[in-house]
């Protein structure tokens, strides 16, 4: 796994908790769920090669 992937994940866990803040402290929590929602999929979608490979890899492991 790369360690600019770890960074991106923070970076963007950061970004949404500031977000959220600011959202929830003007009244606007409806977006800023929305807010944190779209930061978790983003992040998944990051992830989804990664977590591909260690099926696959798994796979070939336990294949008789």
């Amino acid at each position: 796994m790369e360690v600019g992937i770890i960074f991106k994940i923070g970076a963007v866990g950061i970004l949404v908790s500031v977000l959220g803040q600011v959202l929830k402290h003007s009244g606007r929590e409806d977006q800023a769920f929305l807010t944190s929602l779209a930061g978790l999929i983003v992040v998944l979608f990051w992830l989804l090669p990664y977590i591909a490979d260690l099926f696959e890899t798994l796979r070939k492991l336990f294949a008789f």
